[in-house]
């Protein structure tokens, strides 16, 4: 062996050695995450060198047909205060500036389209927009029905709004009052549970005003909402925030179908926005509540979460406000018809009042007190016309003129005035109840109904006197005389039923009111309702006109 070879030796081993080391070393060492800002950028990038070739394609992704229109359509609000607001054309707000930061992340311009809360998921499902920011709950029954964009954007709760001077603690004092809120809001459902009734409004910008004119006792709302409303002394100086209930985040949201790269885009955007204090920027701008913001963004710029895949990490982002409602046992069958249906007539129903233990058993109460309140609207107009059609019919002038007077007034008075008169007398009365308010409602319908029926009865006798029938058997004869105007008013006794919903009776259309309120398919509920009534006024109109032709068999026979 040479000494050159000798040498060689030694030399190559310490290669050996330190190349394994070196190796070593880097296994052991953390790979460094992607970030979110390279991520996007990379995002970005993919999508735009599919283009333009991929902006004739069909069925692309939403973030395509973004990029390629130059354009993103985000729904927003038109009024509420701080967050998204409409003078005149132009808009102003923290949703609305976090839209505008957006395009200018991707590169597009931002049209803006008016959205509610009850419109806000179906124009995503349409892809009428491209992206709801909208003072959007993220829930656990939304997540089926929208893709909700993480990390979220606020957080709020729902604040119940009344005067200071009425006595409201907690959800115990809440049955019986009538609360205002606005359709689709998830903690609806809670305060319907704690039996509360609803009435609802599209936007919740009217809420003070019906505060004001005591349309409503109590207004419930994001607490974010009644925010300004509280800066103002005078409102600070009537009302008061009575409890809140259901901390909820706030999401903003693109449509489940064909938005997968869009969401992905919107996701690392949210991240960037909250780590490097965008979010708190705006909401300072906007003079909104900053604490859930600030703590977002001491998570936002930890290690863990500061990466690419910081949204699928359970300790940085928060769960959905979980408003599960208990199934039905048939909730399985109702769906599988709602698709059946959708598959084979394009008609796209929705059937909330048979999928859930809440909703199922308010619409059985609703359809079980709508039929008491009709089989009792039929037997106080019968009774009330003929009490009053016997008074109006006497030759005594102290019974005929009081009772034509009372015809007079009731004839002459808007049904629901009526109702709200008779609500209050009972309420008077009587401590307040279901029984209350529909037997208050039953004798409403009943004397305004039955004072038609009664005056036409009443003539009728006139009528008969006048041609010398006086006698015995003189009112049967009127009763068969008037039996066509008694059975049109039985059936509009039978119709008008749906109006005590206005005085709190708990019948169908109430009910049906309770469950949009908290759940999808409006119109659906409604054609429901219509159906009902008009099945109910069609066996009414049947058994009227067998009882018609009976009277018409007596007055043939007579």
């Amino acid at each position: 062996m040479t000494a050159a070879s000798s040498s060689k030796r030694p030399v190559g081993l310490a290669y050996l050695i330190v190349a394994t080391l070196i190796f070593l070393v880097g296994v052991s060492l953390p790979v460094r995450a992607q970030t979110p800002d390279r991520a996007l950028a990379e995002l970005l990038a993919q999508t735009r060198a599919r283009m333009p070739d991929a902006c004739t394609q069909p069925n692309v992704d939403r973030l395509v047909k973004i990029l390629c229109a130059k354009r993103i359509r985000v729904g927003v609000r038109d009024y509420y205060p701080l967050f998204s607001m409409r003078l005149g054309d132009r808009r102003e707000g923290y949703e609305v500036d976090v839209a505008l930061a957006i395009g200018r992340m991707l590169g597009v311009e931002v049209e803006f389209s008016r959205v509610n809360a009850a419109t806000r998921i179906p124009l995503l499902a349409e892809d009428r927009i491209d992206l709801a920011i909208a003072t959007m709950g993220h829930n656990t029954q939304r997540d089926g029905q929208v893709r909700f964009i993480r990390p979220h954007y606020y957080r709020s709760e729902t604040t119940v709004v009344g005067p200071r001077e009425l006595p409201v603690a907690n959800m115990l004092d809440l049955p019986g009052r009538t609360i205002c809120v606005t359709v689709g809001n998830l903690s609806n459902a809670e305060l319907v549970s704690q039996g509360a009734r609803l009435m609802l409004f599209d936007e919740a910008g009217v809420l003070p005003d019906r505060l004001k004119d005591r349309t409503c006792t109590l207004a419930a709302q994001d607490d974010s909402f009644f925010a300004k409303y509280f800066t103002d002394p005078d409102f600070n100086a009537r009302y008061f925030q009575k409890f809140g209930f259901a901390q909820v985040p706030w999401g903003m949201a693109v449509a489940r179908q064909g938005s997968v790269e869009l969401a992905r885009a919107l996701d690392l955007i949210s991240q960037i926005f909250h780590r490097d204090g965008l979010f708190i920027d705006i909401g300072r701008l906007h003079n909104i509540r900053l604490g859930f913001l600030q703590e977002q963004q001491i998570v936002w710029r930890r290690a863990e979460c500061n990466t690419a895949s910081g949204v699928g990490n359970p300790s940085c982002v928060l769960a959905p406000l979980n408003t599960a409602l208990r199934p039905t046992g048939f909730a399985g069958d109702v769906a599988a018809f709602e698709r059946w249906v959708d598959d084979n007539t394009g008609v796209d129903i929705a059937l909330p009042m048979l999928k859930t233990v809440p909703a199922w058993s308010l619409f059985k109460d609703g359809v079980a007190n709508s039929l008491i309140l009709i089989a009792g609207a039929l037997a106080a107009t019968l009774t009330f016309a003929v009490v009053l059609g016997v008074a109006m019919g006497s030759r005594s002038v102290l019974l005929r003129w009081p009772a034509r007077s009372l015809s007079m007034v009731l004839q002459s008075s808007p049904i629901v005035l009526t109702l709200v008169i008779a609500a209050a007398v009972a309420h008077s009365l009587f401590t307040l109840s279901t029984a209350v308010v529909m037997a208050a409602a039953i004798v409403a319908l009943g004397l305004v109904n039955g004072s038609n029926a009664g005056q036409a009865i009443g003539e009728a006798v006139w009528s008969l006197r006048s041609e010398g029938k006086a006698g015995h058997g003189l009112f049967g004869r009127a009763l068969d005389r008037a039996a066509t105007q008694i059975v049109a008013f039985l059936v509009n006794a039978a119709k008008g039923t749906p109006i005590a919903s206005f005085v709190g009776a708990p019948e169908l259309l109430s009910s049906l009111t309770d469950i949009t309120s908290f759940s999808s398919g409006r119109a659906t509920t409604y054609s429901i309702l219509l159906l009902f009534y008009a099945v109910v006024v069609m066996l009414v109109v049947w058994l009227c006109g067998r009882l018609q032709r009976v009277l018409e068999r007596r007055q043939v026979a007579t």
